[in-house]
């Protein structure tokens, strides 16, 4: 998805739940600057920081990225079906163009070398895990800090503060899934 797309859409959802851009900065910890830089395409911020944004206007990153996308009860999707709900050097290819009336949201996940969730640490209700598929990724959860490899898997409490970042010269793949789908 492209920056104007962001920032367009993240103007309209605010302007949606009736804030202005300091009211939600002040909710997400942020500067009013952020989220004008934010809205404006003047920064692509990272996954970590717009699950914040919209964390504060109780978004979901997957209600984010599938407005205006009608819900449908597709059992099977094609590689090309699922819908791209990551930023930049994280892929986050989700089953579902819609999470609404779900109770699971499952994900492709693709970091590229050297990418992270971000420096703010990721927090949600629910649980998530997930199995990496290929390259290495370092997942922290609190304060324990582990990396992960093809085959090995993880699974935690959302509430906990966890961030995950790619380790290593080749991508990293993971499949993974968090319930409720909230991410």
């Amino acid at each position: 998805m492209s920056d104007v797309e962001i920032g367009s859409r993240l103007r309209r959802v605010r302007e949606m739940a009736g804030i202005s851009q300091r009211t939600l900065a002040k909710r997400a910890g942020i500067t009013n600057s952020t989220i004008s830089l934010m809205e404006s395409n003047g920064t692509n911020p990272s996954i970590g920081a717009l699950k914040r944004v919209l964390d504060a206007m109780s978004v979901s990153l997957s209600d984010f990225f599938a407005m205006d996308e009608t819900s449908n009860d597709q059992s099977f999707y094609r590689s090309s079906e699922l819908t791209e709900i990551g930023n930049g050097l994280i892929s986050l290819r989700q089953v579902g163009r819609s999470m609404t009336g779900r109770q699971l949201q499952i994900l492709s996940e693709t970091y590229q070398p050297g990418a992270s969730t971000g420096k703010i640490s990721l927090t949600h209700e629910g649980e998530e895990g997930g199995v990496v598929i290929s390259g290495f990724l370092e997942i922290t959860v609190d304060d324990e800090k582990r990396v992960l490899g093809p085959g090995d898997a993880y699974s935690f409490d959302s509430r906990r503060p966890h961030s995950v970042r790619c380790v290593g010269d080749e991508p990293a793949r993971c499949i993974s899934a968090c319930t409720p789908p909230n991410f």
